[in-house]
C-alpha cells in the first residue's frame, strides 16, 4: 500500500514539475490582411502571375527576425509566424496588387497556372525584420517578365516603416504597412511597362 502511495506521489510531483518548467506556447502572427475588392475575372484585360518570393535563408524560419545591432540577427522563439512567411507574402501581395490593378487578374504562379499572355513577377527578399532603432525593414529586388520571358524591369526594394509602439504586434503591423508600400511600387512599375507596350 505504501509503495502505491509513494509511486502516486512521485508521479504527481513529476507531472507538476514538468508543467512548471515547460515553456509557454509561442505567440503566432499573420500579416495584416488587405481589404480585398472583387478580383478581376474572365473579363480582365491583363493577367499577372506572381511567383512565390525567394527568401534569404535566415528569413525562411518560424520565428520573427529582429536585428539587434548593425550585424546581429536573432530569431524569436516565443513570437513566430503562423504560416510560412513566403506563402504569407505571396498571398498578401496578390491581394494588394489585385486592389491596385483592378483590370488585372493576379494569380499565384504555380505548376499548371501558365497563361499565354500573362506578365510574370518574381521577388527576392533579403530583409523582412525588425531593427533595433524602432523600424521594420524590407529589402530585396524584383523582376517583371513579359509573356515571352523577356525581362521588362528589374529594381531593388528598400522600405522602412516606423513601429507605432513597442512589441511584436506593432512590428508585424509595421511590416504589413511596408508590404503595402512594396505593392504600391510594384503596381506603379507594372502600369508604366504597360503604357510602353
Amino acid at each position: 500500500m505504501k509503495a502505491r502511495r509513494w509511486i502516486g506521489a512521485a508521479l504527481t510531483s513529476l507531472l507538476l514539475g514538468g508543467c512548471a518548467s515547460s515553456t509557454p506556447a509561442p505567440e503566432r502572427y499573420t500579416l495584416p490582411a488587405a481589404q480585398v475588392q472583387d478580383a478581376a475575372g474572365a473579363e480582365a484585360r491583363h493577367q499577372l502571375l506572381l511567383a512565390s518570393p525567394r527568401l534569404a535563408h535566415y528569413l525562411d524560419v518560424d520565428g520573427i527576425v529582429m536585428q539587434v545591432d548593425d550585424i546581429t540577427l536573432v530569431e524569436a522563439r516565443g513570437h513566430q509566424w503562423a504560416e510560412a512567411l513566403g506563402r504569407q507574402l505571396q498571398r498578401a501581395l496578390r491581394d494588394r496588387l489585385a486592389n491596385r490593378l483592378p483590370d488585372t487578374r493576379v494569380m499565384l504562379d504555380e505548376p499548371g497556372s501558365r497563361e499565354a499572355q500573362a506578365l510574370r513577377l518574381t521577388l527576392e527578399i533579403d530583409r523582412f525584420q525588425g531593427r533595433h532603432d524602432g523600424l521594420a525593414v524590407i529589402g530585396g529586388r524584383f523582376r517583371l517578365y513579359a509573356a515571352d520571358g523577356s525581362l521588362l524591369a528589374m529594381h531593388s526594394l528598400d522600405v522602412e516603416s516606423a513601429l507605432a509602439a513597442d512589441g511584436y504586434p506593432a512590428l508585424v503591423r509595421a511590416l504589413g504597412r511596408g508590404w503595402d508600400e512594396v505593392a504600391e511600387r510594384l503596381a506603379t512599375v507594372i502600369e508604366q511597362e504597360r503604357r510602353q507596350e
